[in-house]
């Protein structure tokens, strides 16, 4: 006899049904089980590539950083020396030099800590430069979209732990922000409306999935969350992009992503893994009056040491199949301390 709850539900953003099948949470588990994380490692490491003064795999030295610490990927995916002389493909198929930008961003000195337990103004200070680095790199004729985010935790395949994201400046647009952008502008233009402040309306009339608010920002675990723990990091305000937003509504912001983070590591104690991406507008000069900027975390787990696998479904069919409830989930989140496990405070 199946039980819970089991429906299909609508994710407006990539046009696309997430199937919610709570009741198979707790089904028999016998495979295999994500690790526990590395033991804490000290303030300084001495091999660690992204601490202070250290040498990185190009033979650069680290300056004496202590704050953000922006540079160029010694290991980058694209990059405007990339090979131009291509051997032509057969038949349909066609190809192109990898062009583009990739860096590197520390958030901090201390190789030991997490955005999580960085102080609000700290957090602040690292929207800043993603903003700075958004409009530098975005404003090259080349460049149409510039992708910010961090992989955490071992179990999406960080190589190294020292607190850092990543920024892929690219000659082309990443597919999930195209569909996002296209809809977006879809809906604007029928409508006359932001669709992201029409999900931001739908969740504040049902309340159970809000996690924070305060002046300018608001978080929540939206209706039709994939992944158990996904959440929704966003302003108020439309803004396409961090460029137009203000040092207040930067503020707020962080402070909200804050809140999402704390959370995060005190539901099983422990530094939570998640990819977090920044989802702007692409830099291409095109209209995107409808998108609304926001932050989007997806972590991996849905219970502690047991990952959501990308099986059939999601790989094969391209359609998320949800083990959770996004309610209930929320409810979990919204039940843990504000402050943070290890006791750091602001």
């Amino acid at each position: 006899m199946v039980s819970g709850t089991w429906e299909q539900r609508w994710h407006p953003l990539r046009e696309e049904w997430v199937v919610i099948a709570a009741h198979r949470q707790d089904r028999p588990w016998q495979g295999e089980q994500a690790a526990a994380g590395p033991a804490p490692a000290a303030v300084y490491v001495e091999d660690c590539y992204f601490c202070p003064r250290n040498l990185r795999v190009s033979g650069i030295r680290n300056p004496d950083y202590q704050s953000v610490f922006v540079f160029d990927n010694d290991h980058p995916c694209v990059g405007m020396n990339a090979p131009q002389q291509l051997e032509p493909p057969p038949g349909i198929y066609r190809n192109a030099p990898a062009l583009g930008v990739a860096r590197i961003v520390t958030y901090t000195p201390l190789h030991n800590v997490t955005l999580a337990e960085l102080p609000v103004d700290s957090i602040s200070a690292l929207l800043a430069t993603w903003r700075d680095q958004y409009v530098e790199l975005g404003s090259r004729p080349e460049i149409r979209h510039v992708l910010m985010f961090e992989n955490k935790g071992e179990v999406v395949g960080v190589s190294n732990p020292h607190p850092h994201g990543q920024i892929y400046a690219t000659t082309f647009v990443f597919k999930t922000i195209e569909v996002e952008a296209d809809v977006s502008r879809r809906f604007y233009r029928e409508h006359g409306r932001v669709l992201f402040q029409d999900i931001v309306r739908s969740e504040l009339a049902d309340g159970r999935r809000i996690l924070f608010e305060n002046g300018s920002a608001i978080v929540f675990l939206p209706y039709f969350a994939r992944y158990a723990y996904e959440c929704y990091v966003a302003p108020r305000e439309t803004h396409a992009s961090l460029q137009t937003m203000s040092s207040g509504e930067l503020g707020d912001l962080a402070e909200a992503l804050k809140r999402l983070l704390v959370r995060y590591d005190n539901l099983w104690q422990m530094p939570f893994p998640y990819v977090m991406t920044l989802h702007q507008a692409p830099t291409d000069g095109g209209d995107y009056a409808g998108f609304h900027f926001h932050i989007e975390c997806h972590p991996p787990l849905r219970k502690p040491r047991l990952l959501k696998y990308l099986a059939g479904p999601e790989i094969g069919g391209g359609n998320f199949l949800s083990d959770t409830r996004p309610e209930l989930k929320a409810a979990e989140l919204l039940a843990v301390p504000e402050v943070h496990y290890k006791g750091r405070h602001d």
